[in-house]
This record gives structure tokens, sequence and C-alpha cells, in this order.
């Protein structure tokens, strides 16, 4: 394949990994907003983790492959 068509494919998976995480941190979340007293003392965890991965899927979205 050409180098060409690489950077294609490692582009489109990267957004697709990001939009992918992006979307399981918003539902965590959302989940974890609405059952804040199932979850006690590890709401705060939970709340962290979901930021984290919203971050890492927006990062994953807005960054450009090196050519």
């Amino acid at each position: 394949m050409s180098e060409e068509g690489d950077t294609f494919w490692v582009s489109l998976a990267e957004k697709f990994f990001g939009l992918l995480i992006t979307i399981i941190g918003g539902l965590l979340l959302y989940f974890t907003a609405t059952s804040t007293e199932a979850l006690g003392v590890f709401t705060a965890f939970f709340v962290l983790l979901s930021i984290v991965l919203l971050g890492v899927g927006v990062f994953l979205l807005i960054v450009k492959p090196p050519e």
C-alpha cells in the first residue's frame, strides 16, 4: 500500500475510536450522574474516569496524524 493510503486508514481508525470513546465516556458520565446514591463513595472515581474518557475521545477526534 502507498503511504497516502496508510495515512487515510490510520486517520479513519483514530476518528472512529475517538467517537466510540467519547460516546462511552458520555454514557458513563450520564449514568454516574443519575445514580449517585447507588455508587456512594465511588461517585468521584467514576466522574473522574468518565471525564478522562471524554478528554481522550475528544483528543483523538481533534488530533491529526503526522504526515
